[in-house]
């Protein structure tokens, strides 16, 4: 019998793709301008572009509402009900209290279904690294691995997925708390961008900064020489803020220096991570070795 794989909307994942894999994202909310929306992968609220169009002028007030158990009860427990153990793989507790309402909606249920499994793995990823994580677990799934193999897959693999980030406006860091506001200020008159990257902790660092953004894609790709484990038959991902001219010269960039990696799977970020980074931004995932950076 097959087991639920479960996660949440910050993980970027393309819909048809999360379809084809038989992933179930919960959905989270956004508030801009003072209204909430629910934010998901399927847009069927608010599309993506049509939210970096309602944030792009740096102007307009935007953050995310704490997900909730409930939430999280309302995607596991129908699976539960089917006969399905289920295993939720979740956004960072180090970047928000996601992952600790998907863990007590699991802690909640294990009395009520205590014939069923139900696991819970904090991915330390965000956006498309939980995606990617997401992606490999599913793989395993599919060779027909057990749900406690497939959370140990998760488990040791977690740590092993890159995050490399050009951000475009610093303004959007800076009002997250990521940059002061005079780095915001002389970053954004030199046009510097910050190079950003995910720690051991499943939190964002500050690591280098790149003037323009085609300095920045030599610098990921220097980057990723150096990193990447078992380029072969890889599959890569690269999630864009309303920038896929962008993502498409990143691409390109890696399909020409990594000829035998498999795919280049590209998406957008969705608003959840999008309120932080604001459009414009980049970032690459990778199989390889995270930096344990501070």
């Amino acid at each position: 019998m097959q087991f639920a794989i479960i996660t949440d909307a910050a993980c970027d994942l393309p819909l048809t793709l999360a379809r084809q894999l038989d992933i179930i994202p919960v959905p989270m909310g956004v508030v801009i301008g003072g209204k909430e929306y629910e934010s998901n992968i399927d847009e069927r609220v608010l599309t993506f572009p049509e939210f970096y169009g309602m944030i792009g002028d740096g102007k307009t007030e935007a953050h995310t509402s704490a997900a909730v158990a409930f939430d999280f009860i309302a995607h596991m427990e129908p699976e539960l009900k089917a006969g399905r153990d289920v295993l939720y793989l979740g956004f960072s507790s180090g970047l928000s209290a996601t992952y600790n309402a998907g863990a007590q909606a699991a802690d909640e249920l294990r009395p009520k279904y205590p014939e069923r499994k139900i696991f819970t793995v904090d991915t330390l990823c965000a956006s498309s690294g939980e995606g990617l994580i997401i992606f490999l677990a599913a793989q395993e799934r599919a060779k027909g691995k057990t749900i406690e193999e497939v959370r140990d897959f998760a488990e040791s693999e977690k740590l092993n997925i890159v995050h490399d980030v050009i951000a475009d406006d610093l303004h959007y860091l800076q009002r997250g708390g990521r940059v002061s506001a005079s780095v915001a200020f002389v970053g954004s008159l030199l046009s510097f961008k910050p190079i950003i990257t995910v720690s051991h902790e499943g939190k964002l660092v500050n690591i280098d900064k790149t003037r323009g953004f085609k300095n920045g894609v030599k610098l990921l790709i220097d980057r990723m020489a150096e990193q990447i484990v078992e380029p072969d038959g890889q599959t890569v991902f690269i999630s864009h803020a309303h920038a896929q001219d962008k993502a498409n010269e990143l691409a390109a960039a890696i399909r020409e220096r990594f000829p035998t990696i498999k795919e280049v799977i590209t998406s957008y970020i969705g608003s959840l991570i999008g309120v932080h980074t604001g459009p414009g931004t980049v970032a690459l995932f990778y199989r390889g070795k995270r930096p344990d950076v501070h």
